[in-house]
């Protein structure tokens, strides 16, 4: 490892191409830098600088030795920054995983502000389908999930409050057959239709899907976006967020059917490991704990 002294010195040189310019530089006097220089070439017992030209330059060997020494440099303050966040109390990095009902646009203002705390800590933000944001706590794959649906599993440790509870309405495109049906409409009159679902992100077992009955075909999508979307164009049919869907419904673009089986509104949950509470992971609870967040992130934006 070269000290901060010895890099300023391959540096000078460099960048200057002299001894006496690259003295001037430091602050020294040029026979001072040059016993460093011949100083520096015996500790690593290798040839650190051309001299055979009227500009003296690096060699190879030179040059490797100061992107090298300037990295690791770089890497022990990074390193150095990372041991004080820890030791005060901040997690090195803070996984969360959102279910994908919740959209992400609507967590950006709080990264933002998240990002103004200066806490040095590393977001990731992924998200998981159903069970497997339950599983992503579970298997630590996450440090904290957002918008996870269904009761919170056993788990030891697990901590979790409600976000907010999601509406659902169950629409169709307006040249679907099923908008043309005497409401309120039959199991069977639906499940003679295609569903569109959100497929399951969990890695164990089949996973599951909401609204669709045994037998009943499906179209399995990768978002709740790309479910909207499909029903929208007529190639299936389901349930689908109320509010993400009032201005489809308002323009006629999706047609809402009343059935016999109305589907109750889901509880969402916010939910982490009660073992590990760091700095970060506080803030976001306080944060999701406010009631205008948690609107907005249930809400959703409408889809236009």
């Amino acid at each position: 490892m070269l000290s901060d002294d010895e890099l300023a010195l391959l540096e000078a040189i460099r960048d200057h191409g002299s001894l006496s310019r690259a003295a001037a530089a430091l602050g020294k006097a040029p026979s001072t830098i040059s016993h460093a220089a011949r100083a520096l070439e015996t500790r690593f017992d290798a040839l650190l600088f051309d001299r055979r030209r009227y500009r003296l330059a690096l060699t190879p060997a030179g040059g490797l030795l100061t992107q090298e020494a300037a990295r690791l440099r770089q890497d022990v303050a990074r390193l150095t920054r990372r041991v004080k966040q820890v030791a005060g109390g901040w997690e090195d990095r803070l996984w969360i995983v959102t279910d994908e009902l919740l959209e992400f646009e609507s967590l950006l203002p709080v990264v933002r502000d998240f990002d103004a705390l200066g806490s040095g800590v590393s977001l990731r933000l992924t998200h998981e389908v159903l069970g497997g944001t339950w599983e992503a706590l579970q298997d630590g794959r996450a440090d904290l999930v957002i918008g996870a649906t269904n009761a919170p599993p056993a788990m030891p440790g697990l901590r979790w409050f409600e976000l907010g509870s999601l509406a659902w309405t169950f629409a169709v495109a307006p040249r679907h057959p099923l908008a043309r049906e005497a409401e309120p409409l039959a199991r069977e009159t639906i499940t003679a239709h295609r569903s569109v679902v959100v497929g399951d992100s969990s890695r164990r077992g089949e996973g599951r899907a909401y609204g669709v009955a045994g037998g009943q075909s499906t179209l399995a999508v990768p978002s709740m976006r790309a479910k909207i979307l499909a029903q929208r164009e007529g190639l299936g049919v389901g349930w689908l967020p109320a509010r993400r869907v009032r201005g489809l419904l308002a323009r006629g673009e999706l047609v809402e059917k009343a059935t016999a089986d109305p589907r109750e509104p889901n509880v969402l949950y916010v939910a982490w490991n009660g073992a590990a509470e760091g700095r970060a992971l506080q803030w976001w609870l306080d944060k999701l704990r406010q009631p205008r967040l948690a609107k907005r992130l249930v809400d959703g934006l409408e889809l236009g």
